[in-house]
């Protein structure tokens, strides 16, 4: 992977993070730093199950590819949320 490479990875993860962040239910209390990494992740996960369905590569843009990382990011919005706010309330 080039450098390139990674900053785009991190500036479409960043991208996807907020909408997952947009979209998901409820208040998220988590840094914006977690939600860049989330986004991240859902990006590279929402990328494979596209590619389980077929729809990965496709003519112009990929709206399904996009549509399952914002779902997989807003998930993951959650259950990061969930995670590190029961931490939180742990201190």
């Amino acid at each position: 992977m080039t450098v390139t490479g990674i900053i785009t990875a991190i500036i479409i993860g960043a991208i996807i993070g907020f909408l997952g962040r947009l979209v998901a239910p409820g208040r998220q209390d988590i840094p914006i730093w977690l939600t860049v990494l989330v986004g991240i992740v859902a990006a590279f996960i929402g990328t494979w199950i596209a590619g389980l369905f077929g729809v990965a590569d496709t003519r112009g843009i990929d709206w399904l590819e996009i549509i399952m990382q914002v779902v997989v990011a807003a998930i993951g919005v959650v259950v990061v949320a969930g995670i590190y706010g029961r931490r939180a309330i742990r201190r």
